[in-house]
């Protein structure tokens, strides 16, 4: 060493380095070798570790466990003396229905002049992670001004690379690493005082030190974030007693015990489970969500994946499954820093382990900010699709490459070859240029039909004959003709008998009505005898009523025959008529659905293949210019539903019933949608589970309120 005497003096002291000492490290960490303050000489140091998790349970940086149930946000973290600028709030809410019990919500870090939230705003299920900064989310990953933050899907992991800094965020709870090199001895708040010593750290803000560290953890409100619904701590801390243990879990089924089975045996010798089973048969006796005990176990894998021991442990359980999107596979130990196609071998990555949601093995990420899983580097096309270089493909209709020297899509308009000229002579026929149906993207001329071009012409045919257009197979004008006149596909000449009623007789006369200029048809009523149409069409009446005239019944065990009785001067005449109904089919109905149409002859009901029914359909989902990489299932419902009209006695009136095939369950689904800029949304569709006939007014407006919410179904 150097010393200044005086005069300009400097003495040179030899400086003898004090011999190593192992070191016992209260947290359960192996020692690490540092240097001193001077670079000089190496000294075994503990670093500094602080996690909690579950509602909440913490380990304070030299290891010591206590579990505090506070409703508010606290400081985790802070430098006793300001040297690095760092500070860590926790915000922890009350996240059970039946017991006061909290869980950690989010971590707000603050370093040097930027202050980050990571946020999870799913206490219960599967994590919805999210980055903030001054209100505003942040794209991952992100890298400036000395952090980076990245997602590994179940964990945020926030890094300061310059102080070897840290902070995960999850689901689960948090943790925060901290090298004893720059914040030894300097830490206060609920994570305590990193010094290698548990008995100072449940400290308070004054420098006090109580016993029990839940009752310290009531003075760190962060006063300095508005919290309107934070408790003041007494002036005096009083003495809080523990909670009392269960020495087992409290429910039959936790997955408690799993902590000090086989499954975590490899890890015991390096990170003890004492603390973290204390935790979960807290949670087991005080929570009702059973996933809850989960998070003693994925804190535990955690420390024992920062000890080089990795275990797959979620195997083993029901209820602690890992979420991973279709083209992600789980992993429970991977670099929180996935290596991508972009990576330089100048820069350093992240050496801080995670579980989470990684590329398959032989693949990577396409880039840092795509999510996109890739066996070769090469370029994302404007679909987000993978390309390899010098791949050629083709694109709304221009040539693209995958162009190696600069890594992105070089596109250029398709050249498409001279279409030929259509020759087009017949009659009506002009040239158009439309689409090719062979490729779209290119035009061809054809011949189309267009009617207004066809030559106009006139015929007159002789009486007893009609004009019959027609249009011969593979031409466009009209050709005329005269036929003779038709009735029901007969053709009638003058003198023949015509088809008509059964109690009329019709010929075809030769006399012209001048208005249509044919043979007008001549019919008169057949005689009948009076007992025919008294006794035996009309039981019911005398002959001589004169309301029978004009009266229309049917008989009760044929609804299908109409019968009509008319006056001739003293004779009545019967007119029958026959309704005929349409095939019909019972095996072809649904269940239940057959009845007599309104007519009270022919049989009705729903078919099988016309009833409401699900139909499957897969589709890309596309909003706002963003579209799913993969066809999503979208449901549908198709089919009709009984609808009828008829006449009912006791209203008097005629009676409407209309119903529509519709949705009668659906849930929503969320979709990744990738955006040409490479962002990758979430978009939430309805999903339909199951349809069904469903009442509706009989108005057009309902009727066309019903398709617009079909259509939005659809969407």
């Amino acid at each position: 060493m150097a010393r200044c005497i005086e005069n300009n003096t400097i003495e040179i002291v030899p400086y003898e380095c004090p011999p190593l000492q192992n070191i016992t490290c209260a947290n359960g960490k192996k020692p690490v070798l540092v240097y001193d303050e001077y670079h000089c000489c190496q000294q075994y140091v503990c670093d500094c570790e602080c996690e909690g998790w579950g509602d909440p349970h913490y380990i304070t940086f030299d290891g010591l466990y206590y579990s505090y149930q506070g409703n508010c946000t606290y400081i985790l973290m802070e430098e006793i003396t300001a040297k690095h600028h760092l500070k860590i709030y926790i915000d922890n809410v009350f996240c059970d229905p039946t017991e006061d019990v909290s869980c950690p919500r989010s971590i707000t870090i603050a370093y040097g002049f930027q202050v980050v939230t990571l946020i999870n705003h799913n206490l219960i299920g599967a994590p919805q992670l999210e980055v903030l900064k001054s209100g505003q989310k942040l794209k991952l990953p992100y890298a400036q001004q000395g952090i980076k933050i990245i997602s590994s899907g179940i964990n945020l992991i926030y890094e300061i690379p310059l102080l070897n800094v840290v902070v995960t965020f999850g689901m689960t709870g948090f943790s925060v690493n901290l090298p004893y090199q720059y914040f030894g001895s300097n830490t206060q708040g609920h994570c305590g005082t990193c010094n290698n010593n548990q008995a100072d750290d449940c400290r308070l803000p004054t420098g006090e030190l109580v016993e029990n560290c839940a009752v310290m953890a009531d003075y760190w409100p962060a006063n300095d974030i508005y919290q309107p619904n934070c408790p003041t701590p007494p002036a005096v801390p009083t003495q809080v007693p523990e909670p009392p243990l269960e020495p087992t879990p409290c429910k039959p089924d936790s997955i408690c015990d799993l902590l000090k089975s086989s499954v975590f045996a490899e890890c015991h010798p390096l990170v003890s489970p004492d603390n973290f089973y204390r935790g979960c048969v807290f949670d087991s006796c005080h929570v009702s969500n059973p996933a809850v005990e989960c998070t003693s176990l994925q804190t535990y894998a955690a420390a024992c994946a920062q000890a080089g021991i990795c275990i797959h442990w979620r195997n083993h359980t029901k209820i602690c499954a890992s979420d991973c999107p279709s083209d992600k596979v789980y992993k429970p130990c991977g670099p929180a820093e996935q290596p991508t196609c972009e990576d330089s071998a100048d820069e350093p990555a992240v050496t801080f382990v995670t579980e989470g949601c990684f590329c398959p093995d032989g693949m990577k990420l396409f880039n840092k900010e795509s999510g996109i899983c890739v066996e070769k580097c090469g370029c994302l096309d404007p679909e987000g699709i993978p390309r390899e270089f010098n791949e050629q493909f083709e694109y709304k209709c221009q040539d693209c490459i995958c162009d190696e020297p600069t890594k992105t899509v070089i596109c250029k308009p398709k050249t498409c070859p001279a279409p030929p000229t259509a020759n087009c002579t017949d009659p009506g026929f002009v040239v158009v240029n439309q689409t090719n149906p062979a490729d779209p993207c290119c035009y061809a001329y054809i011949c189309q039909c267009n009617v207004n071009k066809c030559p106009v012409s006139s015929m007159n045919c002789p009486v007893g004959y009609k004009p019959v257009i027609s249009v011969p197979e593979g031409k466009c004008c009209p050709q005329h003709t005269c036929g003779e006149f038709s009735l029901n596909f007969h053709s009638i000449k003058p003198g023949s008998s015509v088809p008509a009623n059964a109690c009329q007789d019709c010929t075809c006369s030769n006399e012209v009505d001048p208005k249509s200029g044919l043979f007008k048809i001549v019919c008169v009523f057949q005689q009948c005898k009076e007992t025919l149409c008294t006794e035996t069409m009309c039981p019911e009446f005398k002959w001589y009523q004169a309301s029978l005239e004009w009266q229309t019944w049917s008989p009760p065990e044929n609804m299908c025959e109409h019968y009509t009785c008319m006056r001739s001067g003293d004779t009545l005449t019967a007119l029958s008529s026959h309704i005929i109904c349409p095939v019909f089919q019972q095996s072809n109905c649904q269940p239940d659905t057959i009845q007599t149409a309104a007519n009270g002859c022919c049989k009705i009901c729903v078919e099988i293949d016309k009833a409401c029914k699900l139909v499957s359909m897969t589709t890309h989902v596309s909003h706002h210019g963003c579209r799913s990489t993969e066809p999503v299932e979208m449901p549908y419902c198709e089919g009709s539903c009984n609808t009828f009209t008829k006449y009912s006695e006791a209203a008097a009136a005629m009676e409407h019933s209309c119903s529509c095939c519709k949705e009668m369950r659906s849930s929503n689904r969320t979709v990744d949608l990738l955006c040409l800029n490479g962002d990758k949304v979430k978009h939430t569709y309805l999903y339909v589970e199951e349809c069904s006939c469903g009442q509706t007014e009989c108005t057009t407006a309902a009727g066309l309120s019903a398709r617009r919410k079909r259509r939005s179904t659809l969407l």
